[in-house]
């Protein structure tokens, strides 16, 4: 059965451009490399900074198809290095990415990061057995956002309101234009989306990365990168940079990619020819693997800045 791909370029016919050329010839030459198979999920935000349209670059239901498609003939015993380079979404299809790809390659992945991995994007690389990080990489904070702003800090700022009311009821005329903003089940939504990224976090870490890890060993990481990662309280922010250096001191399984120049040259070349693609091209989100089969999000005019 064909699948997205093929079906589109029976559609289309075969048109390569010499941005497809470029990235198909290093998607090989890392596969060579490896011995490995290659997939990419790469996001062009940063490419396209006056684009605002929600959802167009971050993580995705739709972006299961390019998964799928992407897999679809591979030779799974070899293994998954995912090439990763996105500003994070929403956390339901990252969970269910997630577990399509651990079905599909039973937990043998690896994330590769050139440059930033984060949120979702942090959380997927967490999920794997093993993280490639260079001295410019970085990972971010995984607590979850509400309606764009962090559920955790919500919660913080309602029970501060609380008490101040509690021990002051003249403070409800400074509070009430805040708290009128809150719709309702506003805050129960917080704390349901707080759980369920806690349960994530742990739950992807004790199946994979620290599988074979004692059990006390395993909890007081997962404690850890809880604590650096998953509270806003300690991150300060959502958009917060985690170096591989710091990713090391909380216990996380990072592999510097200097320690392989020939690898390091591919990583870095491809990220280059991905970055191209998306300043020059209509592409916004690409993922592709090493056979040169791709599923790439594209739109038909594209504002640069001046």
């Amino acid at each position: 059965m064909p699948n997205w791909n093929e079906v589109l370029a029976e559609l289309e016919g075969q048109k390569k451009g010499p941005h497809d050329l470029i990235r198909a010839k290093y998607l090989k030459e890392l596969h060579h490399h490896t011995g490995r198979n290659v997939l990419i999920y790469f996001s062009g935000w940063l490419q396209k900074p006056n684009l605002h349209e929600p959802g167009l670059f971050s993580i995705s239901d739709a972006d299961k198809t390019g998964f799928m498609t992407c897999s679809h003939g591979l030779q799974r015993s070899k293994g998954l290095d995912i090439l990763l380079h996105t500003p994070g979404g929403d956390v339901a299809a990252t969970e269910s990415i997630i577990e399509y790809l651990h079905s599909l390659y039973d937990g043998n992945i690896r994330a590769i990061i050139p440059q930033m991995a984060m949120s979702g994007g942090t959380l997927i690389a967490l999920s794997c057995k093993q993280i490639v990080m260079g001295r410019q990489s970085s990972l971010g904070p995984v607590d979850p956002q509400i309606g764009g702003m962090p559920a955790q800090g919500i919660i913080e700022e309602f029970t501060k309101a609380a008490k101040e009311i509690h021990d002051d009821p003249t403070a409800a005329h400074v509070w009430q234009p805040i708290i009128a903003k809150y719709w309702p089940t506003l805050i129960t939504s917080c704390q349901h989306a707080i759980d369920w990224s806690d349960r994530l976090l742990s739950q992807f870490l004790t199946n994979c990365m620290f599988a074979a890890d004692k059990k006390e060993e395993r909890d007081k990481k997962i404690a850890d990168i809880a604590e650096q990662l998953g509270k806003q309280s300690t991150s300060k922010s959502h958009n917060r940079h985690i170096s591989s250096s710091t990713a090391k001191k909380l216990g996380i399984s990072v592999v510097d990619l200097e320690d392989d120049q020939r690898l390091q040259d591919l990583v870095l070349t491809l990220h280059h020819a991905l970055t191209i693609t998306c300043a020059q091209t209509g592409a916004v989100k690409i993922i592709e693997n090493h056979q040169s089969v791709g599923y790439i999000n594209q739109i038909h005019q594209v504002n640069q800045p001046t």
